[in-house]
């Protein structure tokens, strides 16, 4: 007797349960999300020699390839928890993005009401999202990326972040307690794991922006700095190495022509003076539907560097026309002047012979679900 009433007492908690997860999880909502963007792309000087190639690029089509997992929870009283999973891949060769982190574009979880979102985790940051209005050609293998592969990568591993938007204004920011922890090296992983006991600089990172928005124009200003430490890559090997960059952006409407500007300037402070820089990255570019299918975007970019003849002008033109919502082709021609030894490729992440000029052409298919 007691096994059955005991039995009937295990069977009515289960089925309690399952009735109470089957009701939290009515309050979630996950999406799986992702874009596909492959294409080819030819440059000519790609190496000292002067000799062209063509290849498939790894980085950006006219956007960087991902799958995605994104999800809130209704808390009640206004308050939600959320979440991203966001995996970089390289459509080329199939492989992982990011140094080979598994969700290497975002990985955070937080809490979200009408003051915000705080998160926790691998996040973007405030100079990832500083531009995204007035950069019209975005990450593009032909854009101001090229110049500066921070600004498509400008992400930080141990965060803490926050962004609100409050009528027409945004405000945010990060705080990393280390900034980078893969080291596979270049923009996607700079070594530099921090966590240091005893180091309260070593490799830590903050952003922070203010923007204001509406229907005519935009401007937003952000702040970024980064500390180093042993064995972090670009140079920045000590904790007292730093790189700081501040932006100032902006966009105006005309109708349905968005024209948008903008300046970053740069200092990096390195252990060693042969790899310090100063320099300032100003670009001005505009985006006009031909037709409600058909789309043309253009942009100048130009790289000064401080006491140095080694500047680089950037000059692209990129033509997409929508197969459907989700689906489109994509065009791009391109040239890269490079002053004195610059040696600064067109297409992102590509080569070319030091001081010598790039021209370049591009076209691709992307897709998004």
């Amino acid at each position: 007797m007691k096994q059955t009433v005991s039995g009937a007492v295990a069977a009515a908690l289960g089925a309690c349960a399952l009735t109470m997860a089957g009701a939290a999880f009515a309050q979630s909502n996950v999406a799986i999300y992702g874009i596909l963007d492959s294409g080819i792309v030819y440059t000519n000087h790609a190496n000292a020699a002067g000799d062209s190639v063509l290849k498939v690029p790894g980085l950006t089509g006219s956007v960087p390839s991902r799958i995605g997992f994104r999800g809130t929870e209704d808390l009640g009283n206004g308050l939600q928890a959320v979440f991203v999973l966001e995996n970089g891949v390289s459509v080329d060769t199939g492989t992982v993005g990011q140094g080979g982190r598994l969700f290497g574009r975002q990985a955070y979880v937080g809490l979200k009401n009408a003051y915000g979102t705080l998160m926790l985790g691998r996040q973007v940051n405030m100079t990832f999202l500083a531009a995204v209005k007035s950069d019209v050609l975005g990450p593009n293998l032909f854009s101001m990326s090229s110049i500066d592969l921070y600004i498509p990568n400008a992400r930080s591993d141990n965060a803490i972040g926050y962004l609100g938007t409050f009528n027409d204004f945004t405000v945010g920011a990060t705080y990393s307690v280390g900034r980078d922890t893969s080291t596979a090296g270049g923009p996607a992983g700079t070594a530099c794991a921090g966590e240091v006991a005893g180091n309260s600089k070593a490799c830590r990172q903050a952003t922070a922006l203010l923007g204001y928005d509406n229907k005519a124009y935009g401007v937003t200003a952000s702040y970024d700095i980064m500390y180093g430490n042993a064995g972090a890559a670009a140079g920045l090997t000590t904790s007292d190495s730093y790189d700081r960059r501040a932006t100032l952006n902006g966009y105006a409407m005309a109708g349905p022509l968005r024209v948008g500007a903008g300046l970053m300037a740069r200092k990096k402070v390195a252990a060693t003076r042969a790899s310090d820089l100063e320099s300032n990255l100003w670009y001005i570019g505009a985006s006009y539907p031909l037709t409600p299918m058909l789309q043309l975007d253009g942009q100048v970019a130009r790289h000064d560097v401080k006491d140095s003849g080694n500047d680089s002008t950037l000059s692209v033109l990129r033509l997409t026309y929508s197969l459907s919502k989700r689906t489109a082709v994509y065009s791009s021609i391109g040239h890269m002047r490079n002053n004195g030894i610059a040696a600064i490729a067109l297409d992102a992440g590509g080569t070319v012979g030091v001081g010598q000029n790039q021209s370049g052409l591009s076209a691709g298919v992307r897709h998004a679900f």
